[in-house]
């Protein structure tokens, strides 16, 4: 309805969407290319460097905005005054939810009915990735470009095609998800031409120089990317030093170096490491059973998970400031803080505090910083739980603002951390949005067999969102207090500085502890 109002589109042209595209048939599309689609249809204008044509505004003077965070508007009071009938919260139950049972050789899966439309996802996990084999991700990116022994590459991609199928690789840090999703009609047959890419790829000695063309020119690009810089290489490099998951990568030598039967193998061999499966489909279990022990190709006997590299995270005994040197008018500035171990526990005050003080527009830091002081054109912070439960949390603020703000709005942010303003009614607000959402929120199909995986790996055996609805209302403001006490309060804090060197107030940053410029190299590693 939104779009339809927007786009000025008559409404039953809007309702009727669905019926005018069955209408169209293939002769329709053929004629449409055939006459919009020939030479010369694209045309592409990429500028670099300063723009000419920008005309300089005078800078206003900005006065800051008393905010009366309990005032209420007579709308507002209607509207907060109509009886609403509750909805209630439905909390996933691991058990009841998902079927657990094992296959040949003791692999487990995790089995998920969909009864909604005929089609299926399988997943392939493994609980390993780049932190264990630096070749991991190169190859799996290689495997979308390869054949069989067989097949030709362009015949394998025609074939997953014809069966209405397709798969997927990605690998992160820590994990591989090997995908195959399509009809389920054609399950078997996805499957097997899968499972043949899997276990017989062959080399594909063009695809391989163009794959690392790609990744050197991807490399190359990011450091022209203010957010990549920022929020990977930079943080990366705060969170664990000059080594670490971002920069501890193939150098370009090493890419240039590889062959494909390097790559071959580390596809070929994935599959006889210990590994678990995901499922959410139409076939009962039995089927996917049989399925799966007849056309999963594994060893007897799986060979454990290589050792992981570890980045060890740094403790923050004083606080330090990284500079790197950017061309932009702005400057952004992250402050990191390696906390205590992740607590499950805590996480109800960690969902309240985070939404009291930083996430959102209606935030502590977002109100203070940008609405009634114009120190940033944005701003936000909270306290990060990790990904896994051998990890620390971290406290995170970012500022985006002005060069010449720069002072007060770094100081206005250590201000918030340290001495966090109270609000009895923000602070309802935001107990009252946390419980909202879990009321509304729905988890369904394979998003509950990822929920599940997450809360496993965080080493939880239920839906952590009970814990959060059910005591976020007892919570009252000096609990929140006391955490932010406990926890922020008088830290010593990385900052990740990134702007013109030459436009930044040095002195200034020297406040908050010793400033160190960093390379792109030293941040990228390459």
């Amino acid at each position: 309805m939104i779009s339809a109002f927007i786009y000025n589109q008559k409404w039953q042209e809007k309702v009727n969407r669905i019926e005018r595209f069955s209408k169209i048939t293939k002769k329709d599309i053929v004629d449409f290319a055939n006459k919009n689609y020939g030479n010369n249809y694209v045309v592409v204008y990429k500028r670099t460097g300063p723009n000419p044509e920008v005309t300089k505004v005078e800078k206003p003077e900005i006065t800051p905005v008393k905010i009366n965070r309990e005032a209420q508007s007579d709308f507002f009071k209607k509207m907060v005054s109509r009886p609403v009938e509750p909805f209630e919260p439905v909390f996933l139950d691991y058990v009841k939810d998902i079927t657990s049972f094992k296959i040949k050789n003791d692999i487990a899966v995790s089995y998920l009915k969909n009864e909604e439309t005929p089609t299926f996802s399988l997943y392939y996990l493994f609980d390993m990735g780049n932190n264990h084999n630096k070749k991991l991700g190169t190859a799996l990116s290689y495997l979308e470009y390869l054949g069989t022994s067989k097949l030709t590459p362009a015949q394998v991609q025609q074939e997953f095609y014809k069966t209405g199928c397709s798969f997927y690789v990605s690998s992160s840090e820590d994990q591989i998800y090997v995908t195959l999703s399509g009809l389920s009609e054609n399950m078997e047959k996805g499957l097997v031409l899968f499972e043949n890419l899997l276990s017989d790829c062959q080399p594909n000695a063009d695809a391989l120089k163009n794959l690392v063309d790609d990744i050197l020119k991807k490399r190359a690009d990011n450091k022209l990317s203010k957010s990549t810089i920022l929020w990977s290489a930079m943080y990366n490099y705060g969170v664990y030093g000059a080594k670490n998951p971002f920069t501890d990568i193939l150098s370009e030598d090493e890419l240039r170096n590889l062959k494909p039967e390097d790559l071959l193998a580390v596809i070929r061999d994935l599959n006889t490491y210990q590994h678990r499966i995901l499922y959410y489909g139409s076939q009962n279990s039995a089927q996917l059973t049989d399925l799966l022990n007849k056309h999963h190709r594994v060893p007897k006997t799986l060979k454990p998970l290589p050792q992981e590299t570890q980045y060890a995270e740094l403790d923050n005994t004083q606080g330090k400031v990284l500079v790197v040197d950017y061309d932009m008018k702005q400057v952004e500035i992250i402050l990191l803080s390696k906390s205590d171990k992740y607590n499950p526990s805590l996480i109800p005050q960690i969902s309240v505090f985070n939404e009291y003080f930083g996430s959102g527009m209606s935030s502590i830091v977002f109100q203070e910083l940008r609405e009634a002081k114009g120190l940033a054109y944005t701003a936000y912070g909270n306290y990060r739980i990790p990904s896994r439960p051998d990890r620390n949390n971290f406290i995170m603020s970012f500022i985006g603002t002005q060069n010449d703000k720069l002072p007060e709005a770094t100081a206005g942010m250590y201000n918030l951390i340290n001495n966090m303003p109270e609000s009895e009614k923000h602070f309802n607000n935001a107990k009252d949005a946390i419980v909202e959402k879990i009321r509304t929120e729905r988890i369904t199909k394979a998003a509950i067999l990822f929920n599940y995986e997450r809360a496993k790996r965080m080493g939880l055996s239920y839906d952590i969102r009970k814990d959060v609805f059910e005591k976020t209302p007892k919570l009252t403001f000096q609990d929140v207090k006391d955490f932010q006490q406990k926890y922020l309060k008088d830290k010593n804090y990385t900052m990740l500085v990134l702007g013109k060197k030459d436009k930044l107030n040095i002195d200034e940053l020297k406040k908050y502890g010793e400033v160190q410029f960093l390379t792109m190299k030293d941040i990228f590693g390459y």
